[in-house]
């Protein structure tokens, strides 16, 4: 294996470990889903600004106004995605709002059908149809570990938490020409300044349990973890990511299941196993063979 795929693979896997940690930190810091996403927002801007120095990003060359607005319009849908997914984790469980938050790529097929003009092939169709099929299978599960209506509620949150993740990835599509990491520090600067009226300021986090958990979501959940994600990116081809990104819900699986407990049920294994086998099939163009039909003339 060339040296630069594998360095790619393990930071890709150091990635999607470090994200599938995420859930447990938001859940043990016990700050309200506002103030975790603003303080992410604000000491993980303050690591990727040293990130972006060091790489020599922080030119004006590399943006325009409109290149700005759009970036800043793709940090309200990332901040907004966090929110949502966030709140999720405390109604549906890690694992389940993890996996159904794995959605997202189909919502990405249907949101660049409507506004890209892109088409959506019998394959596609078929593989958001197991998808389907694996969210009603979670649906009618109705959670052993939470209540009927926070269980749904949950649900509907990872899956609006989904769509704005699909939105944000659709206006990233046309700034392919901004570096990543100046991308992400623009985003999570974003939702600092649209966060930073609704943080209740007389209520700051006293302990240092707390803190630790705030700290490390900022630092390592968005700073190293973009730079581990985009390095491996750029490394890699597009299959072995998409195949190494399903580390991301299993980690958030187990951790779920190790930190609190949270064991799954018969039907909603099977409607994550669903949902994540739909998911790989769309990104690596997994499909039935064709039969070949024997020719009536022989070859000349």
């Amino acid at each position: 294996m060339d040296s630069s795929i594998r360095r790619g693979s393990w930071e890709m896997v150091a990635a999607m470990l470090i994200s599938g940690s995420i859930g447990w930190f938001v859940l043990v810091s016990g700050v309200s889903v506002i103030e975790v996403v603003f303080w992410r927002c604000v000491i993980g801007a303050l690591t990727l600004l040293l990130v972006c120095a060091w790489l020599g990003y922080l030119r004006l060359d590399l943006l325009n106004w409109a290149k700005l607005g759009l970036a800043v319009l793709s940090g309200v849908a990332i901040v907004g995605n966090w929110l949502l997914l966030f709140e999720s984790y405390s109604r549906a469980s890690i694992a389940i709002s993890t996996a159904v938050y794995n959605v997202q790529p189909f919502i990405l097929v249907m949101l660049a059908a409507l506004f890209l003009g892109e088409k959506i092939t019998v394959q596609k169709l078929a593989w958001l149809s197991v998808a389907f099929l694996g969210m009603l299978a979670i649906v009618t599960a109705h959670g052993e570990q939470t209540g009927g209506g926070d269980y749904l509620v949950g649900i509907a949150l990872a899956l609006g938490a989904a769509f704005l993740y699909a939105i944000a990835a659709l206006i990233i599509k046309r700034l392919k020409e901004v570096p990543p990491h100046l991308m992400a520090l623009i985003q999570v600067t974003t939702g600092a300044i649209l966060l930073a009226p609704l943080v209740p300021w007389n209520g700051l986090p006293a302990s240092a349990n707390a803190w630790a958990a705030l700290v490390t979501l900022g630092v390592v959940h968005t700073g190293l973890m973009y730079v581990l994600l985009y390095g491996a990116i750029q490394k890699l081809p597009t299959a072995i990511t998409g195949a190494l990104s399903f580390i991301y819900p299993i980690a958030a699986i187990f951790v779920d299941w190790i930190a609190f407990g949270h064991r799954l049920g018969w039907l909603q294994w099977l409607g994550v196993a669903a949902i994540l086998l739909a998911a790989a099939g769309l990104q690596r163009g997994w499909w039935w063979p064709r039969s070949r039909r024997v020719s009536a003339c022989p070859e000349r």
